[in-house]
């Protein structure tokens, strides 16, 4: 069987390696590891199709170790066990270098397969190498995280894919047989939706489906193939960030028949539970958030039930949050708040703390007046005493906009009454 074109011109070397340059570029990190050859054990997060498995492979290649790979997803702890007995027995006076164990998938690991892997991370016996789409301090027990370096890797750029698209028709045996002209490219870039692996199997599905030995490639036939071909990205997977979005714009839309129908769609796929559960608790956060508190209670209570309760009962626990969440007043002020407060602290870096908010632990601290003319808000009739609280260049600034929501209505009320106009709320 014909690999796709993402496997055929799979990069050999970091000079073939496209993006991440803050990791590999001439003074990325694992650039300069790889030079002095000290390769850490490490964890690669990231999206999909951006080249976390390549750039473990090549690793290996230029450090010069024996690779060994595994897929969580079908290795259980006596594949690892074993693995790691080939790796000791590899480990010897003709090859000192430790071995490279590479996990796809590492967050589909239990606790006890984790748990397979902390001797021989730590006595040395192999390299962990760990590739993730999920966020390992959830998903990498901390144990085995503490042991790691974490990566992240971003989802490719448009020059990244541009790059990705030239390599492809001139390395390429096949695609080098026709004569291809790209007319259009952002109908190809946007459907790839940054994921290099989806890109080049996109368009080799393209370019076979138009058949001729020329082929013109426009936005116009890169959808409609695209979209009479949609099952194929189903049944591999490619879509799981593609229905994960549309779901939770659902659920930010007040929408819970699309909700439910989304969630259906994840759930037929075989979907992890614990992922969607996940995203639920980010969404009641980052849409609702202070428009209804109870929205975070509900969905962190719904994701540690999962997590005890599993398939196929959890469908019922994550179709009852998501039509909460959908059917839930909403607001993203919580979410504003904190985005423009960084933006802030980006701007205006390491502001001076007043004087009076100060922590006073020693003798000579409150000689110098830290901690001073502080009022102890508890001190005074409603528990609130007008004080500064922002460094000297942010004084009146505003980070927290209330909602329009009923909720948030009282709240601005209150920071009305309690700071007089202070903020202009």
């Amino acid at each position: 069987m014909k690999a796709p074109l993402a496997e055929r011109i799979r990069p050999k070397t970091l000079e073939d390696y496209i993006s991440q340059d803050h990791l590999v570029g001439a003074t990325g990190i694992l650039t300069q590891s790889i030079k002095r050859g000290i390769i850490p054990s490490m964890i690669f997060w990231g999206p999909p199709g951006t080249g976390k498995t390549t750039l473990a492979e090549i690793i290996a290649q230029e450090s010069k170790r024996p690779f060994y790979a595994l897929s969580a997803i079908n290795a259980g702890v006596k594949d690892v066990r074993e693995v790691i007995e080939k790796a000791k027995g590899s480990n010897g006076l003709f090859t000192p270098k430790n071995p490279i164990l590479f996990i796809d998938e590492i967050h589909r690991f239990s606790k006890s397969q984790q748990d397979s892997l902390l001797a021989a991370v730590e006595k040395g016996w192999i390299t962990l190498i760990g590739a993730t789409t999920e966020n390992p301090s959830f998903e990498v027990i901390p144990a085995l995280l503490s042991r790691c370096q974490v990566y992240t890797l971003n989802a490719f750029t448009k020059a990244d894919l541009e790059a990705l698209l030239n390599r492809a028709l001139i390395v390429d045996e096949e695609l080098k047989e026709k004569n291809i002209s790209i007319i259009e490219n952002e109908a190809l870039f946007r459907v790839s939706g940054g994921d290099g692996r989806k890109l080049l199997n996109t368009f080799e599905l393209i370019v076979n489906s138009i058949g001729d030995e020329t082929v013109e490639i426009t936005n116009e036939k890169v959808l409609q193939i695209v979209q009479k071909n949609t099952v194929l990205y189903d049944k591999t997977g490619e879509q799981h960030y593609d229905i994960i979005s549309a779901f939770i714009k659902s659920i930010r839309g007040s929408d819970p028949n699309g909700a439910v129908y989304w969630l259906a769609r994840m759930i037929e796929g075989g979907e992890d539970l614990k992922f969607i559960a996940r995203r639920l608790v980010i969404s009641a956060s980052e849409d609702i958030g202070l428009a209804n508190p109870t929205a975070i209670i509900m969905a962190n209570n719904i994701f540690q039930a999962v997590s005890v309760i599993g398939y196929p009962e959890s469908r019922i626990l994550l179709s009852q949050c998501a039509i909460y969440l959908a059917t839930s007043p909403k607001s993203n002020a919580s979410y504003m708040a904190i985005g423009k407060a960084q933006a802030a602290v980006k701007q205006t870096g390491d502001l001076s703390i007043p004087i009076h908010l100060r922590n006073a632990p020693t003798k000579l601290m409150k000689e110098l007046g830290y901690g001073e003319d502080y009022k102890y808000s508890h001190d005074y009739p409603g528990n609130f005493t007008y004080q500064e609280y922002l460094p000297d260049d942010l004084v009146n600034t505003p980070f927290y906009e209330p909602g329009e929501n009923a909720r948030e209505k009282q709240t601005k009320d209150f920071l009305h009454q309690r700071w007089q106009g202070k903020y202009n709320y």
